[in-house]
Formats: structure tokens, C-alpha cells, sequence
């Protein structure tokens, strides 16, 4: 890929020249490409997609309206180089990543710990846990609470004497709304 620096001929220059190339501005830079060639026809996948985004873009734009919303995704984006409302746009696309759940601390009684290492592109905003016996019903559920970075931490506060074929399930979700789910079996 070639760079040159300091062109007065496209410094600056956007939009297209003919049927051939397209100009565009990206961070102070000029970007020349092929003009992109589209398809009359649209799938549904490619239909859902599109309205997928649509919702992003409009997340954005009322998150970056929000000053407090706008400061966060400023800092995010300052720190990958990127543009607030793209961090936005991204975060509404992109759920939670939930890593791990470490059971080995977990034994049945009050007070037991689950680690759970879970991390999104911007911020998770809650990570519950519900433990239930083999026969469905519930045990216990309850929010973990972040120690630090992406280790979140729930504490037991019920006895659960027979743990066989027990199923405990983490849900995490970030500021937009999305959510991740993963089971694990005792």
C-alpha cells in the first residue's frame, strides 16, 4: 500500500470521480478506493443485518447525546484511536464475553465463591448467577460484584446440600443491553 504525505492534488479531497474512485476523509487522512458495487437484490440475512445496524447507529446517537454516555465513550475511544460514536455504534453490536466460571471454590455452602472472568468492549454492567438442583428448581440467584478488571465474584448465601446434577447459570450484560449467557453442570 503506498503513502504519500502532503498531496496537494487529493489533500482534503472527498467523493467520487466517475465510475472509478471514491475519495473519503478518515482521521485526517485521505483514503482513495474502488467505488464498492452492490447488489439490487437484498437477502433477509443481509435485510436483518442492515436493520441491526440501524439500531446501532441510532443507540449511538442518543448515547452520544447523553454527556455522561459521551465522556465514557470518549475515554474508550481515545484509548483504541477510534471515534466516540463508532465505540458506540460497536459496543451495541458487540455482547459480553464471558470467559470463565470457576467452580473449584464452590462446595454447596453459605458463603462458597464463583469467579467468573467476563469482559466487553466498553463496560459490563452486571453479571447474575442462579444456581438450581437437577429437578429445576431454584437455589439461589443473586449479583456478583467486580473486584477488579474483568473478575467478578458471587457469594453463596444459601446451603445447597446435593449438588448432583446441579446447573449454575451466568448472564452478563453490558450498557446497551446485550446479554451473554453460559451453563455450567455440577
Amino acid at each position: 500500500m503506498a503513502k504519500q504525505e502532503k498531496n496537494v492534488v487529493t489533500h482534503g479531497l472527498s467523493g467520487k470521480i466517475g465510475d472509478l474512485l471514491l475519495f473519503r476523509q478518515r482521521g485526517g487522512k485521505t483514503i482513495v478506493s474502488k467505488i464498492p458495487e452492490f447488489s439490487k437484490t437484498v437477502s433477509e440475512k443481509q435485510a436483518a443485518q442492515r436493520k441491526l445496524f440501524q439500531q446501532a447507529v441510532i443507540y449511538a446517537q442518543t448515547a452520544i447525546a447523553s454527556p455522561e454516555m459521551e465522556e465514557l465513550y470518549k475515554a474508550v475511544a481515545k484509548k483504541k484511536g477510534k471515534y466516540p460514536f463508532n465505540v458506540a455504534v460497536a459496543d451495541f453490536l458487540n455482547a459480553p464475553d464471558i470467559h470463565d466460571i470457576d467452580l473449584s471454590e464452590y462446595t454447596g455452602s453459605t458463603g462458597d465463591r464463583i469467579r467468573i472472568l467476563v469482559n466487553d468492549d466498553v463496560a459490563v454492567k452486571s453479571v447474575k448467577v442462579e444456581i438450581r438442583n437437577a429437578d429445576g428448581s431454584l437455589v439461589e440467584e443473586g449479583e456478583a460484584v467486580q473486584i477488579a478488571g474483568s473478575l467478578w465474584i458471587y457469594t453463596a448465601v444459601q446451603d445447597n446440600e446435593n449438588l448432583d446434577g446441579d446447573k449454575i447459570t451466568v448472564s452478563a450484560s453490558d450498557i446497551p443491553g446485550n446479554v451473554t449467557q453460559e451453563e455450567r453442570k455440577l
